[in-house]
């Protein structure tokens, strides 16, 4: 074969060798550009999102409010109502397990279940459906309501009191009373519970205003 084709076929292959080199060289080159790109985006990022996690937004307690109350003849249950939704609050009611009847609640009888109950402490111990709370550690203020029995609060709430902790919460009671006052029935409760800061209560007559809501409110915020 003439020497010159041989020289010239070499050529030729050496010049592709280095076209082939160099495609490789700068698609790494590249590729490494893009690793380096996605790596300091992804750090930038995290960088970011580790900025916004602040002592503010972490462990800073949710505000939920809980109304709980037990209501004999609807006065609390009112009340309650009431409350829950000017405070944009939620709700639970304290269910005696053996509910009272117009008949157990009779005080002029003195035979009848709360007269019973009231002469003998014993009887006090009401049995409730339930004492539990959906996501009761949620709540950082309690407002318990209820009515006012020889001058002291309606005992089925005694029960709902010494079953749950009320350690880190704010406890604000009220009550409904044709006469009596709240008196010293939001103290005996708290001895019950021993846990919670627990506020001055106030007393509710049968059928308060919506000015009295609104003053109440008004006077715990």
């Amino acid at each position: 074969m003439n020497r010159k084709i041989v020289y010239g076929l070499f050529a030729v292959l050496i010049i592709a060798i280095v076209v082939v080199l160099g495609y490789s060289i700068l698609s790494n080159n590249n590729e490494s550009d893009n690793v380096n790109n996605n790596t300091n985006n992804n750090s930038n990022n995290n960088s970011t999102t580790d900025e916004n996690i602040t002592d503010d937004n972490i462990g800073s307690g949710t505000g939920k409010t809980l109304v709980v109350y037990y209501s004999a003849t609807g006065n609390t249950e009112e009340v309650a109502n009431k409350l829950a939704e000017n405070l944009n609050a939620d709700i639970f009611e304290i269910i005696p397990s053996d509910p009272y009847t117009d008949e157990d609640l009779d005080w002029n009888n003195d035979n009848s279940r709360v007269s019973r109950e009231h002469e003998d402490e014993t009887l006090r111990n009401v049995k409730l459906e339930t004492t539990t709370v959906p996501n009761w550690d949620t709540y950082d203020t309690v407002l318990i309501g209820y009515p006012i029995w020889w001058g002291i609060a309606a005992w089925p709430v005694n029960s709902f009191v010494e079953a749950n902790d009320f350690t880190g919460k704010t406890v604000i009671p009220f009550c409904t009373s044709s006469s009596s006052g709240i008196g010293n029935s939001a103290d005996i409760l708290e001895d019950l519970t021993k846990t919670g800061t627990w506020q001055e209560g106030i007393r509710f007559g049968t059928n308060p205003s919506d000015d009295d809501i609104t003053d109440f409110i008004n006077s715990i915020s």
